[in-house]
């Protein structure tokens, strides 16, 4: 299910910086995409409760995503570049944070009762670590910092896009799946990696690559921290 598709399968160039990252990042990046959370997506028997606290910290994940392509715009020097952020902000505001108020409002909540939960230590240590890799950095490092999620998420899209057909018609798994291996989504992803390739065509040079590859590793740890905080979460209440 999840090891069947080639490498890239159209998300990014095969010669560009993202395949190379992947490459190098190998073990960290498996362990984010085939993630057991991400292969009970698939089967449709992931706990109910791993997802929904999935969901609700990921609304919170994606406001402060929302402010890193803030901070993308900022750094960027080309207005290409501050469009193509924009681009990307308007995808997370318009197109995923909507997907997350409509499933959890099946399951009574409310926006606003989601954006005041507190935010998991996940959460906290993820969404900082990107904001501080752009403030200290320049636009190439925010945008590598940012693209194991964007770029990951279209990935494990396509990869379980066959086993969301098993699952029911208006299932809170197979709407999820097919939000993220839908052509929106999917733009948004190549989109994202064609910036990546263009700004280090422009600013990047062998000698970054080592501090490259430390913050995509990074960061896809901490991508395989978040569903491992959902599962976390479920086991938990189990145990209550």
């Amino acid at each position: 299910m999840l090891d069947d598709l080639p490498a890239g399968h159209g998300l990014f160039a095969e010669d560009g910086l993202i395949a190379r990252l992947r490459d190098l990042t190998r073990t960290d990046w498996e362990a984010y995409i085939g993630h057991d959370f991400v292969r009970g997506l698939g089967r449709g028997d992931l706990p109910r409760p791993a997802f929904r606290h999935y969901l609700i910290q990921d609304y919170l994940f994606l406001i402060q995503f929302a402010r890193a392509y803030a901070l993308a715009a900022f750094k960027a020097e080309t207005l290409d570049d501050m469009r193509a952020a924009a681009e990307t902000l308007r995808g997370l505001t318009d197109t995923e944070m909507k997907l997350h108020v409509r499933t959890c409002a099946g399951w009574g909540l409310t926006e606003a009762q989601m954006a005041a939960t507190p935010e998991d230590l996940p959460t906290i240590a993820y969404t900082r670590f990107v904001i501080d890799a752009g403030l200290k950095g320049d636009l190439l490092d925010l945008l590598v910092a940012l693209s194991p999620c964007v770029v990951g998420y279209g990935e494990i899209g396509l990869r379980l896009k066959a086993a969301a057909v098993a699952l029911p018609e208006g299932d809170a798994y197979r709407d999820w799946i097919e939000a993220y291996s839908g052509d929106e989504y999917l733009a948004i992803a190549r989109a994202a990696a064609d910036q990546i390739d263009r700004v280090w065509r422009e600013r990047g040079a062998e000698a970054r690559l080592p501090a490259l590859t430390g913050l995509f590793a990074a960061a896809s740890r901490l991508e395989a921290a978040f569903w491992q905080m959902g599962l976390d979460a479920a086991a938990r209440a189990t145990d209550i």
